[in-house]
């Protein structure tokens, strides 16, 4: 009987993989954490400020690939934000109060 890993859900297609490798998307999620100030939007939306790690598609990837560089399909969010909106389960709290005034 092989036994699974409780991560081995979460793990990428090969071609998913493949992707998020790619220099388009490297230069397209720079662009993305550029344009959000690299700040998480979901904690903004909070009042909440959180550096932003990742790039998430709001419409999954892997069934909707023709929104793969939509920048409206495209948001920053923190590790921890990113790990909820995936239901991962992992927790690490990074959060820190801000106001809501915008700073530039």
């Amino acid at each position: 009987m092989i036994m699974k890993s409780k991560f081995d859900k979460y793990k990428r297609d090969p071609e998913i993989n493949k992707f998020y490798k790619t220099y388009k998307w490297k230069m397209k999620r720079k662009e993305i954490l550029e344009r959000d100030n690299y700040e998480c939007q979901h904690c903004k939306a909070k009042g909440l400020y959180s550096k932003a790690q990742c790039v998430h598609h709001i419409k999954e990837l892997k069934y909707n690939p023709l929104l793969a560089f939509d920048n409206d399909n495209l948001i920053s969010l923190c590790n921890t934000c990113h790990n909820k909106v995936h239901d991962k389960g992992f927790n690490c709290i990074n959060h820190k109060k801000i106001q809501i005034e915008e700073r530039w």
